[in-house]
């Protein structure tokens, strides 16, 4: 089985930066099927654009853009890719850079595919300060890596705790059908549950209010959508759920500090380095 070494992923890479103990790639995938392997070093993978399949030797994934995993060292996996273009955006980061922050990856087998909107809000914070690379960007970039550490060992040790019957089906409701998050009544009736409850409870196992974690879902697929270019802003507006186009504009650039526009076309591809 072979292994790859440090910032090799079968593609064209838009751009690659090295910040010595992590590495960055912005990557369009050019191979259409890639044979069992393992890569150096742990990493994340974002899927910006196109849809990707990825099995290990415990589960698979049908990954489509906005998807993330974090992969532990030397996790085996195999990958098919569809006829379309499909760009990821990798974060491998050396065991060097885990001990000087003193994180230990002992509790992560294999890969993790990860849901929690305040990391891939991490993520989405990373690839833009890629875009505009300045002496604060190592800085800027690591704090928002720490945060993503934080929460994934918190989301290890919740899903470890006994949980009850609603807490997964929030969420696939959340993800999956959020038309059913117009209203909190509408939601914890879907749930069976009381909506005081819900909204009590709903804290404890996600460490955010239940308004907060839909607003940053929805935000999380706008920007999905706006690195995508099929649709209008005010198209995409309308489809995560907000109100009207000049709503989501100021909250996302409350969240960003860049308006939707801005972010389009300052996250479009650049000079290609093949690998």
């Amino acid at each position: 089985m072979q292994q790859l070494n440090q910032g090799k992923y079968y593609g064209a890479h838009n751009q690659e930066l090295n910040f010595n103990n992590f590495l960055i790639t912005d990557t369009v995938y050019t191979h259409d099927k890639v044979d069992w392997h393992y890569h150096e070093n742990p990493y994340f993978t974002f899927l910006l654009e196109g849809k990707l399949y990825e099995a290990n030797k415990k589960e698979d994934y049908y990954l489509e853009s906005g998807s993330l995993l974090f992969h532990n060292w030397q996790d085996a996996h195999h990958n098919i890719k569809p006829p379309e273009h499909t760009r990821g955006f990798h974060i491998e980061l050396t065991k060097d850079w885990f001990n000087c922050f003193d994180i230990s990856l002992l509790n992560i087998e294999g890969s993790l595919q990860l849901e929690n909107p305040f990391i891939k809000q991490n993520i989405y914070n990373i690839f833009l300060e890629t875009k505009k690379s300045n002496e604060f960007s190592k800085t800027n970039i690591e704090l928002l890596l720490l945060n993503s550490f934080s929460r994934i060992e918190t989301y290890i040790e919740t899903k470890e705790e006994k949980q009850p019957h609603w807490v997964n089906k929030v969420l696939e409701i959340i993800h999956d059908s959020p038309e059913l998050c117009m209203s909190l009544t509408s939601l914890a009736l879907e749930l069976n549950i009381h909506p005081v409850h819900l909204s009590r409870q709903f804290p404890k196992y996600f460490k955010t209010s239940l308004g907060n974690y839909i607003k940053y879902t929805r935000l999380n697929k706008a920007v999905s959508l706006i690195i995508n270019k099929g649709k209008s802003m005010t198209e995409i507006a309308v489809e995560v759920g907000f109100y009207d186009q000049s709503h989501f504009t100021n909250l996302f650039k409350k969240e960003f500090n860049i308006t939707p526009l801005a972010f389009r076309k300052k996250t479009q591809n650049v000079n290609f380095i093949q690998f």
